[in-house]
């Protein structure tokens, strides 16, 4: 099927016998011309289908008011909480985005950076997959003094600007809460310790050990990725313990909804028998029984000051080239999941 020639303002221009100045002047309403001929140029383009090139307009200044974001997954509602939060920044101020997932591939996260350069974005928001080992393919974009803000997984040790909160001392209050709720041998369930995320959480597990004086166990550490099939792999694993663990930090909230399905559907009573906290105050913690402990991780305030960075920084009321870490709050959220002492 032939596609239809784009119709340009010189096409009205030509059926209104105007210049072609005049028409893109009356399209971008500017006060020179009369209403008379803007309502007259306005009907015409809708009835041929005119559409703006926007894109080209913006090239010729040298920008495209879009923003790429890479993320690394859109099932959590951690993430999309984020992406609510960029999406009501970066609407307000007049930009686009174009949205990347990684699937928790580095290979494909590379290709993302690669199309998204040659989009010409003017910055990215970005959180890495699982196996990223290195930002060799955010080289492009600095080169270019394109910027780049990063949130949730960072290379923490890398310069550039970055959003996170304070993992390490989340994974404190988790366990610690376990551990003043009566528990004395606690799991975690987590995943790849390459990830930031990952890696200080369980720093702060094990300081929370370290600090009441308990020992802590490599074997009592689970691995794995957070898929529903992991989760019940990892639930097995608890049960499979001996001694059986009687508190477990899981880095994730779906993870741990899955594990305290299995474990009650082998007659394991929560928190009675297995204490239980998870991490990011999704949706689910209220719905599964009991309802679970976690720690909150505030997905759209994330977005909207990782956005609000961004644009600062384009707009030029910022430089994000000042700014290395900024570290949003989270906290701990007690429910019943965890709760084996009485307030």
């Amino acid at each position: 099927m032939r596609r239809e020639k784009e119709i340009t303002i010189y096409d009205i221009a030509k059926q209104l016998d105007l210049s072609a100045a005049t028409v893109s002047r009356a399209l971008k309403d500017h006060p020179s011309i009369n209403k008379h001929t803007k309502k007259k140029i306005a009907e015409l383009a809708a009835r041929l289908g005119y559409r703006s090139n926007t894109f080209a307009s913006n090239l010729r200044k040298q920008k495209t008011n879009t923003i790429g974001v890479m993320v690394h997954e859109l099932r959590s509602q951690f993430m999309t909480s984020v992406l609510a939060g960029i999406e009501k920044v970066t609407t307000e101020a007049n930009y686009d985005l174009i949205i990347a997932h990684s699937s928790e591939s580095a290979a494909k996260e590379t290709a993302n950076a690669l199309n998204l350069f040659h989009k010409r974005v003017d910055g990215v928001i970005a959180s890495l997959a699982f196996d990223t080992a290195n930002l060799d393919h955010f080289a492009p974009f600095e080169k270019k003094g394109i910027p780049v803000i990063f949130f949730d997984r960072v290379f923490e040790e890398a310069d550039g600007a970055k959003v996170i909160i304070h993992n390490r001392k989340a994974g404190y209050e988790a366990t610690s809460h376990l551990i003043e709720q009566g528990c004395k041998r606690i799991a975690h369930i987590t995943a790849n310790l390459q990830r930031n995320v990952y890696a200080e959480r369980l720093k702060g597990y094990q300081q929370a050990l370290a600090k009441h004086g308990l020992k802590f166990s490599e074997k009592q550490v689970i691995v794995d990725d957070l898929s529903e099939e992991a989760s019940i792999r990892s639930a097995r694993k608890i049960l499979a313990m001996r001694p059986r663990p009687d508190g477990i930090f899981i880095t994730n909230d779906f993870c741990a909804a899955v594990c305290i399905q299995v474990l009650k559907e082998a007659g394991i009573r929560i928190p009675e028998d297995i204490a239980i906290v998870g991490f990011n105050n999704d949706a689910i913690c209220k719905i599964i029984e009991p309802k679970l402990s976690t720690i909150n991780y505030p997905g759209i305030e994330i977005g909207e000051i990782v956005a609000r960075n961004m644009i600062n920084h384009l707009q030029g009321h910022s430089d994000i080239n000042l700014t290395n870490t900024i570290i949003i709050k989270s906290e701990l959220i007690v429910r019943a999941s965890s709760l084996r002492k009485k307030k």
